[in-house]
């Protein structure tokens, strides 16, 4: 990641957090290297399980026209996090899906951090790119419906695999 961009990459990102200037400090000198950032108000946060998440993302990849937005890994937690736009009247169905919206928080570490327990997987560009809704919805039924399908299980229905509800 190059200078220019890692610098436009976390001022975007540290405008999530109540300080930028402190999140800022904290990720280039300070002891924990992460930060505490608002979801809810630049982007959502969805949470998946690690193995679908990684599997979602793989599959993000895949999708070489796709401009992919922001992945986060925590490993100690087991999870992988997809930013979206905001979208507060949004549901996600699925059995460890959780959506991250306003009134919730976020632990990051820094836009170039590539190792460790926390990590991106694909980190933020600095230009607002976020994940597309609509092609997660997609790549999450594709990914369960094929993880239950080698776990021997029967498919489950569109939703319960994982999936919007719009009201």
């Amino acid at each position: 990641m190059a200078l220019t961009e890692w610098t436009r990459s976390m001022e975007w990102l540290a405008a999530a957090s109540e300080d930028p200037g402190a999140c800022k400090q904290e990720w280039q000198n300070g002891s924990t290297g992460v930060a505490l950032l608002a979801a809810g108000r630049f982007w959502d946060v969805l949470l998946m399980p690690e193995d679908l998440g990684l599997r979602v993302a793989d599959l993000l990849d895949e999708l070489s026209l796709l401009d992919r937005g922001p992945c986060l890994l925590d490993t100690r937690r087991r999870s992988v996090g997809f930013l979206l736009p905001p979208e507060p009247q949004a549901v996600w169905i699925g059995t460890g899906v959780r959506l991250l919206g306003a009134g919730t928080w976020i632990t990051a570490p820094a836009p170039h951090c590539r190792w460790g327990t926390l990590r991106w997987l694909v980190p933020p560009d600095g230009t607002g790119t976020l994940n597309i809704p609509e092609v997660l919805e997609v790549a999450m039924q594709r990914c369960a419906s094929e993880m239950n399908r080698l776990q021997g299980r029967p498919a489950p229905a569109a939703c319960a695999s994982g999936g919007r509800v719009r009201p």
